[in-house]
């Protein structure tokens, strides 16, 4: 099997639903044959798993020690904190995941301050991937976070109304934060070609139920809780993998990724761009939609400025005039 890279993968959480299902997609996408599953919680059984589905070339190595699992990764995908249940918002997960992000990224620091790509994927992933990119000394570039799951969800639930295959929906991007503050933009969607602005207020699809479709992306983690008695793991692990992968020089990914901005409207915050990813790391821009949609994006942007501050308040980063004292790179 021919494999993008030979340098090591780290996978964060491996154990957890996730993780498991993050290492067999990075297994079968040939991404490296290098990959270590980590988690506080022994992750040998799934690398068992992995060993016994007959991924022959793969030195697959599960530890719960974080020297062994960091040293020497150059790319790393985590998981690693505690899931959403019934009745809780992304926001609700705040104070102990950010504390693990803490520790995640002084690991990297520790242990693999030249690792080339992070990517964050546990809640509220904007605030941990801001909180490991600050800890770990690495460059903005090279730390990203989970944001196109919010667009596939608009994707897919455009292609059921118009009953077409997702590929035929085009354009779709949310931006902001990955929570229920996020910006859904419609204005650069085209069904099979046809602007959906032109379809929006017809009576094939009423302003009304275009308003509601976007309130349900922004709820769609809660309603695959409600629809599975657990928060998603499929799709996450999913495009965290091709998220990694297009770093390591695969297949573009083509969903919008958290990334650091610090652009003069938008400061110190992690937040979903309009990004690409290839192996120089992350790069952005700013979009641009209608002036109700950037009104959106600015009342995101400063909804993540009010949770980041509290990051402060509760002693788990410092005032922002100390950040590069911590990370000169930012």
């Amino acid at each position: 099997m021919a494999f993008l890279t030979n340098e090591k993968l780290t996978i964060v959480g491996a154990a957890g639903m996730i993780g498991s299902n993050m290492v067999q997609t990075a297994l079968m996408m040939g991404l490296t044959n290098d990959i270590c599953l980590y988690d506080v919680f022994s992750p040998e059984g799934v690398a068992e798993e992995m060993r016994q589905s007959g991924f022959g070339d793969v030195k697959i190595t599960a530890t719960t020690d974080a020297k062994e699992a960091f040293t020497n990764a150059k790319y790393i995908i985590s998981s690693g904190g505690a899931p959403r249940k019934a009745g809780m918002t992304r926001e609700d997960l705040l104070k102990g995941n950010c504390e693990i992000a803490r520790g995640l990224g002084e690991n990297i620091k520790e242990y693999c301050p030249d690792c080339k790509h992070v990517v964050i994927i546990f809640n509220p992933a904007d605030l941990t991937g801001l909180v490991t990119l600050l800890y770990s000394g690495l460059k903005p570039s090279q730390v990203t976070t989970l944001a196109g799951l919010d667009s596939t969800r608009l994707q897919s639930a455009l292609a059921k109304k118009f009953n077409v295959m997702q590929s035929e929906v085009t354009g779709c991007a949310t931006y902001g934060g990955h929570g229920e503050q996020m910006a859904v933009f419609g204005s650069h969607v085209r069904i099979d070609g046809k602007p959906l602005t032109d379809i929006i207020g017809t009576a094939e699809f009423p302003a009304e139920e275009w308003e509601q479709m976007k309130l349900d992306v922004t709820k769609g983690g809660a309603k695959i809780i409600e629809l599975r008695g657990r928060s998603s793991f499929q799709s996450p692990a999913y495009l965290s993998v091709e998220m990694i992968r297009s770093v390591m020089g695969g297949e573009k990914f083509t969903w919008p990724a958290g990334t650091y901005v610090n652009n003069g409207k938008y400061n110190n915050i992690m937040m979903a761009m309009d990004t690409t990813l290839d192996e120089n790391g992350c790069s952005f821009n700013v979009p641009e939609g209608t002036p109700e949609e950037n009104a959106k994006l600015d009342a995101s942007y400063e909804h993540l400025c009010h949770m980041r501050d509290e990051l402060v308040t509760l002693d788990i980063v410092p005032p922002i005039s100390e950040w590069t004292k911590i990370n000169p790179n930012l």
